[in-house]
């Protein structure tokens, strides 16, 4: 039986910013005209579908639907659309009503987030290359320094587990020197290669585990039958260690990191048939709502001494494997998902 549309109040008629509202079940019983036109569907189509399948990117809504206590829940460009059909991304609200609950959405294309990609000003490279050249030297020494405890480790028996620490020590000298020459001479990306993702969220643990300053617990939530995807492993550390340090500084005291498989989810405006979520779960303070907005952008931080450029690069990360980077947050429970395409063909099928 097709769902009947709800009276329209006069005002919800004559409003440009896209509204529908449910029943207490959550399926759509009515809309303002600019809600259809807005996705680009027919009002009839949308009538009794759950809300929670507009969503076609993450499971924001979907949780807060399902279990969320709360009477409010901000989105921040969130993807919504009929299955099947292009995604709208839009920042909004949804409230909870006497009868359901009330969406309203505020289009992300009448005021285009800015791309983190590009927000580097020449200045900051500019500065970021004086930095890198000043790093060179005190990297060369520590370098020296890990090669040397490395020659003395391994002369004598090893109960405690310094080798691995040393070894862990070179290994990430190394990838900072990457990163500095990649700063003072930027080159193309490498080539992507077949990786296992857990081997790269266990290079995060190893790091988080040796970063001597914090008292956390991190626990692993894995799917052991993910395939392995193509990608540069240095970089995906990177990004990933980067959220797990955002999430310590935040103040949390158990991090989880699980990994997913989807199929049939649109990341960036594509279509993918396989795609794999990584999410790095925190019970931290949460992102600011000032800092929301903006939190991928460069110099972005809520610490005074943060340099906001982590997230921004994790950002950048997941955008160079084609995929996106999302979070959800409320004090005491943040989420940072990292979905990343399976998929061999070259930017997935257009939506």
């Amino acid at each position: 039986m097709t769902a009947m549309a709800a009276p329209l109040d006069p005002i919800l008629e004559q409003l440009g910013t896209p509204v529908a509202w449910t029943d207490n079940r959550a399926r759509i019983t009515g809309m303002n005209p600019a809600f259809p036109r807005w996705l680009g569907v027919g009002a009839r189509r949308l009538l009794g579908q759950p809300l929670a399948a507009l969503e076609l990117e993450g499971d924001a809504l979907a949780r807060f639907l399902e279990q969320d206590e709360r009477e409010v829940l901000r989105l921040h460009r969130i993807a919504l659309g009929m299955p099947g059909e292009a995604p709208r991304y839009a920042d909004g609200w949804v409230t909870r009503t006497a009868d359901g609950w009330l969406l309203e959405a505020h289009p992300a294309d009448a005021f285009p987030a800015p791309d983190p990609a590009q927000a580097l000003p020449g200045a900051l490279q500019a500065a970021l290359k004086g930095l890198a050249h000043e790093l060179r030297n005190p990297l060369a020494g520590l370098k020296g320094a890990a090669q040397l405890l490395a020659r003395r480790t391994s002369q004598r028996p090893d109960e405690s587990g310094e080798g691995e620490l040393v070894e862990l020590i070179g290994a990430e000298i190394d990838r900072l020197s990457q990163l500095v020459d990649q700063l003072l001479s930027p080159a193309p990306q490498r080539p992507h290669a077949p990786l296992n993702i857990h081997a790269v969220l266990e290079r995060v643990l190893r790091l988080a585990e040796a970063d001597g300053g914090w008292t956390v617990r991190v626990q692993r939530d894995y799917d052991p039958s993910i395939p392995e995807l193509s990608g540069d492993a240095d970089r995906l550390t990177q990004a990933v260690w980067n959220l797990v340090r955002n999430a310590l500084q935040a103040g949390a005291s158990t991090i989880i990191l699980r990994t997913r498989v989807e199929s049939g989810l649109h990341i960036r405006e594509h279509l993918h048939a396989r795609a794999l979520r990584v999410e790095i779960v925190d019970d931290g303070r949460g992102v600011p709502d000032e800092l929301a907005e903006h939190l991928f952008l460069p110099l972005v931080s809520g610490r005074a001494e943060g340099t906001g450029l982590g997230l921004a690069l994790a950002h950048q990360v997941a955008r160079e494997h084609r995929g996106s980077l999302t979070f959800r947050s409320r004090p005491g429970h943040t989420v940072f998902t990292l979905l990343l395409p399976q998929n061999d063909a070259e930017g997935g099928t257009p939506a």
